[in-house]
């Protein structure tokens, strides 16, 4: 058991001092859910293939708007796939714990003047 100790005193530590260092997302890592409003067309193909639920369309057509509930999503990425305009892709974004917004609402911006 000693031999163990005093091998293992040499090695440097495995794990990150989290949050303070951080590790670079790997790639194609299924992150927060990303809305492009210039690009949507409102057709709701994204909230009819959602398996969790997780998305909500408010309004038709150029005029709609995205309900994303965070916490029911299971970042499968159907969305993202079955869009056919790409509105929708998930983002490399992982911290995600939150007490508080659990609910995200993509909206258009407004048209002023």
């Amino acid at each position: 058991m000693e031999r163990e100790l005093l091998k293992s005193l040499a090695k440097k530590p495995v794990t990150l001092r989290y949050p303070f260092e951080r590790l670079k997302p790997v790639e194609r890592l299924r992150g927060r859910l990303d809305w492009s409003h210039e690009k949507c067309v409102g057709c709701g193909v994204c909230v009819s293939v959602c398996p969790a639920f997780a998305l909500e369309m408010l309004g038709k057509g150029l005029t709609a708007e995205i309900t994303f509930h965070l916490d029911r999503c299971t970042f499968c990425a159907q969305c993202e796939e079955s869009c056919p305009k790409e509105a929708i892709s998930l983002t490399s974004e992982y911290e995600l714990a939150s007490d508080k917004h659990v609910v995200i609402e993509f909206k258009r911006p407004t048209k002023e003047g």
